[in-house]
């Protein structure tokens, strides 16, 4: 282990023995849920534990909601998708059930998908997925958002850019 290293878990190390209590607390109380609390606060330190170059912190406190902050955010979208996913589920016929393992795979599928759309606008968003998952012609899109067919083909195109390049990385 290189000396960087060597200082880098140590500070780690302390940061985790001044604030692990504090943050785990924090987190609780934004979350409302104790268990949820304990794994994100242990992502959280395993975050930068995975961090080649941690900075210098004045204020460390602030640090580590930052980064804890980022994972809650994908904590709730991933249970947000989760649930809607098993109210869909709700719909369909016992013999149309998938297998626990198909339907974890298309949970996983949804959250990436999630992932490769979120920050595009919900015209953009929306025209994808009418277009991906409900087979709609670029004329019916136009029809249901209130634009014209060629912003329609713009949308699509933006949102296939976003995914490519968001695949490549």
């Amino acid at each position: 282990m290189s000396d960087d290293t060597i200082t880098q878990h140590g500070t780690i190390q302390l940061l985790y023995q001044e604030h692990h209590s504090w943050l785990r607390g924090w987190i609780a109380r934004k979350l409302g849920c104790p268990s949820g609390a304990a794994d994100l606060t242990q992502d959280t330190f395993l975050n930068l534990l995975l961090k080649t170059d941690i900075p210098t912190m004045q204020e460390p406190r602030a640090y580590l909601t930052h980064i804890a902050h980022g994972l809650m955010v994908d904590h709730v979208r991933r249970r947000d998708i989760e649930k809607a996913y098993l109210e869909a589920l709700v719909h369909f016929s016992s013999t149309d059930a998938a297998s626990p393992e198909t339907r974890a795979m298309v949970l996983e599928i949804l959250i990436k998908l999630d992932l490769l759309l979120d920050g595009l606008s919900p015209k953009v968003r929306t025209a994808f997925l009418l277009l991906q998952l409900e087979g709609l012609s670029y004329g019916e899109i136009a029809s249901r958002l209130g634009v014209s067919t060629r912003t329609v083909g713009n949308y699509v195109a933006k949102a296939m850019l976003q995914c490519m390049v968001l695949l490549q990385d």
